[in-house]
Formats: structure tokens, sequence, C-alpha cells
């Protein structure tokens, strides 16, 4: 009896030890990482091998009554943060001396070639009275500076020096959303902060950077890192800390680096001739939305809308016409309005390009010589009101001053007021000059009143609109009760 108790425990025991055996490969696959799981990446070598390219900018300013600025980084919109308040006291200002000129910190930059030349933003040099480098070993240098463009917010400096320590050149064309990214730059004064993140976003537009398809990141980015570079896991540099969205003045997750393929090109430019020339075509436009692609009879929202051409301009020699979409420039597909500036501004002066547009539902090829872009100024400026009962709106025939500033003798008419309704829904406001309802050029208010009605219900049509100098499109659509 005793062995048969015996041999029932131990029969008991053996399953219970083979239960575990089985268990235990089982828990250890659950509390440690799949094989096949790459490890974290590692910035130390990184870091080592990069941070002596990275250099604190500073200038040399008289400034008898006011303390030491703090260091700058655009911001999109936001206010000011109180906290900032302490880092400004703690590291940047001292007591001011009769006479006393001052060393603030502005932002960063890095190192591009051994001979001295550093890439940095617009914002940080331009300004400067004296600029001064600080590099890794705390020497200080003066800094020329070699050129500024301010619409890519790029800056060229340099320094004396041989055999300096530089970056290597990445390519951002390649950069892809969820990429690791590294940034070494000089928040609220302190240098050489490494600070690491993923890609968010890549060609992102911002209403500060026409010409700037934006690296947007997760990386923290602060006041001081202006113009530090952004590295990838190979410690190539492929982009350059420029811009932050901020509701507090501060990092929010949300930081905007320039690629270094477009900066390098700029560079070049400043280098050999101090400026940038950037291509230019003549055309204003806008995005197209679901709304006017239904008007324009597009099969989805895509392209360039042409909303103005400016006169004696390559666009209005090649024969532009309002509410022309462009599709494609130099065979690239065109699938947003904010591409089209950028593939103009790095096209060469003089060359001639051919586009794909779409002009009243109907495919076509136009070619255009592109010029060199300058600055362009034009100036902008009632008779008798209608009532349009459809619309919601009351307009106004021009007077002949209006038409002569307009440059157009026998078009538009002005909004002089409108109620809620269609007009309102469309987005037009009070002071717009309305110059065609559905490609039918709008000579006067009467007739304005005339088109309107025949507009049909549940449709979206497109207006052609004159806002504060500049022309845009707007869609209409006629509810259908």
């Amino acid at each position: 009896m005793l062995y048969q108790e015996i041999a029932t425990v131990m029969s008991r025991f053996c399953r219970l030890l083979s239960m575990i055996v089985v268990l235990l490969p089982l828990c250890s696959l659950a509390s440690s990482p799949r094989a096949d799981s790459p490890p974290p990446p590692d910035f130390r070598k990184l870091v080592k091998q990069n941070e002596a390219t990275v250099v604190n900018i500073s200038s040399t300013q008289q400034q008898p009554k006011q303390s030491a600025r703090s260091p700058g980084l655009p911001e999109l919109p936001g206010k000011e943060n109180p906290y900032l308040e302490f880092f400004k006291r703690f590291f940047q200002e001292r007591p001011e001396l009769p006479g006393d000129r001052q060393a603030n910190s502005l932002g960063s930059g890095f190192i591009i070639s051994p001979d001295g030349y550093i890439l940095t933003n617009a914002h940080v040099a331009q300004d400067a009275d004296k600029i001064i480098i600080r590099l890794s070993d705390q020497r200080e240098r003066p800094a020329k500076v070699i050129g500024v463009d301010e619409l890519t917010d790029l800056a060229v400096l340099k320094i004396d020096g041989e055999n300096l320590p530089s970056v290597k050149i990445g390519d951002s064309d390649n950069l892809e959303v969820g990429e690791w990214v590294l940034a070494i730059g000089s928040p609220f004064g302190l240098e050489h902060t490494a600070t690491q993140g993923i890609v968010s976003a890549v060609g992102r537009s911002l209403p500060s950077g026409t010409y700037v398809p934006f690296i947007q990141s997760d990386v923290a980015v602060n006041p001081g890192s202006s113009g530090g570079p952004l590295f990838n896991l190979r410690g190539e540099v492929i982009g350059i800390n420029s811009q932050i969205y901020s509701s507090t003045g501060g990092y929010m997750g949300l930081s905007f680096a320039i690629p270094i393929k477009l900066a390098m090109q700029v560079v070049e430019q400043l280098k050999s001739t101090g400026e940038v020339t950037r291509g230019w075509l003549g055309i204003l436009l806008q995005p197209v939305n679901n709304d006017l692609a239904e008007a324009f009879n597009l099969d989805r929202p895509r392209g360039a809308l042409v909303a103005q051409i400016l006169p004696d301009s390559p666009a209005a020699s090649a024969g532009f016409k309002q509410g022309d979409i462009v599709l494609r420039y130099g065979g690239e597909p065109v699938e947003d309005s904010s591409q089209l500036p950028r593939m103009i501004g790095v096209t060469p002066v003089g060359k001639t390009v051919a586009m794909s547009i779409l002009r009243n539902g109907e495919p076509l090829e136009i070619k255009a010589t592109i010029a060199r872009l300058e600055p362009v100024a034009e100036t902008v400026a009632t008779m008798d009101e209608h009532d349009d009962p459809r619309l919601k709106v009351t307009v106004a025939d021009l007077s002949n001053e209006q038409r002569r500033n307009l440059g157009m003798d026998d078009q538009g008419v002005l909004i002089s007021s409108l109620d809620e309704g269609p007009a309102g829904n469309a987005g037009l406001y009070p002071d717009d000059i309305v110059l065609a309802i559905n490609h039918i050029p709008v000579k006067n208010a009467n007739q304005f009143v005339e088109l309107t009605k025949d507009l049909p219900k549940g449709k979206a049509i497109s207006m052609l609109v004159r806002r504060e100098n500049e022309s845009l499109y707007l869609a209409v659509r006629i509810p259908k009760d």
C-alpha cells in the first residue's frame, strides 16, 4: 500500500515537472524580445564622431540698455512661455557695464568643409554686427558672412582654418517616415546637446517656406538649436533644424528641418555669387480641393490651379490662362500646388519646360521659357448695386479707377455685402472682386445676377475672385432645396 502511494506521488511529480519544462521556453519567449527584432539605436558613436563638427554661433553687439537676447528659433503660431525667462536669466543675462559689448548666443551651425565653411539659418546670421564661432574645443573665431538666402532661411559663413572636422552630407531624398534621426545644437545656449527622434513626415509645406519641402520630426528642438544639423543613423547630415510649432515658446513635438539636398544647392550659389538665382514663371497658384476638382471636371483633387497670371511674365507669353490646372511639370507629376513653386525655382533661367495642363476639362501641353525671379510689385485700389437672392450677396459695379488699377477695362464686380448663404459658404468676403462665374467673364453687377440665375442646384461651380491683389478660385454650390 505504501509503495502504491509513493508511486502515485512520483507520477504526479513527474507530470508537474514535465509541464514546467514545457512552459519555461514559452515564458522565456514572452519575457524577452524576439530574435528578429532590431535593438534600439545606440547614438553614442554617432555623437562622438560628429559633435566636433557642430558650432555655436554668437554675435558681439553694442547693447547699452538692453539685456542679452535669448537664442532664437522661428516658430509657427504660438505665444510666449514664462518658463523661458528662467533660461534667459540663468544662461544669458549678466550685469551691463559702461561701454560693454556682449556676446549673445544666437544659434547653431555646422562645418561643411575642412577649410571652414559653415552652414546655418539666415535668421541666425543676418542681423548680427559681428559673428563669433565657438568650436567644440571652446576656441572662438570671427566669421565672415558669405551669403544669406531668406527664402530658404539659409546662410553660409566662413572662418579661417585648415583640416577642420566637417560633416558627411547625406541624401535627404531617400529619407523615410519612421526613420531614426539625431539633432545636435545649443538649445538655450547649452552647447552640444543631442536629442533624438523619428522622421514624422517629409515634403511638409509651411506658410513660411514656399521653396522648402520641410522634414518634420519629433526630435526635441528649442530656441538656440536653429541652424544645427539633423543626422541619420549613418552619421550623415540630412537636414538643418529651422522651425518649431509651439503654443508655449518651447518644444511641443513638432520640429521642421530644411532638406540638405536643397541646402547644398543654395550653398553652391552663395559661395560662387553671394546670392541665389531662382526660376520664375509668373503665375499665382492655389490648391485644388474636392469642390474645385468637381467644378473643373478633374477626376480627383490634384495639380496646381492657376489663379492669376502676372503681366509681362513667361506664363503670359506662353499662353497660360486663368483656370488652367498644371498636372505635370517637365515630365514630373504635380500632385499639390505647393510642389510647383519649388520645381520652377530650381529650374535654370532660360530653360524651356513643357507642362501638361487641364483647360476647360481638356488636356493640353504648353511650353514656357523660365525667367529669373525678381521682386514683383502690384498696385490695387461704386456705382450701381444689385442684390443676388440665390447667392445671398449684394454686388456693385467697379469705378473706372478701380478697373484701371486692376488692369481690366470691362471685367469685375465688387462684393458690397453678403448674408449667410452659398457665397459665404464658398469663402467669399466683402470687398472681393468677382471676375468670372463658371469661366464666363463678369462685366457688371446686372450680368452677375443674370449669370447666377442659371447656376445648377447641387453642383459645384467655379468663381474667379480678386482679393488683395491676388486671384483665386472658389467653388460655389447652390443648395438642392
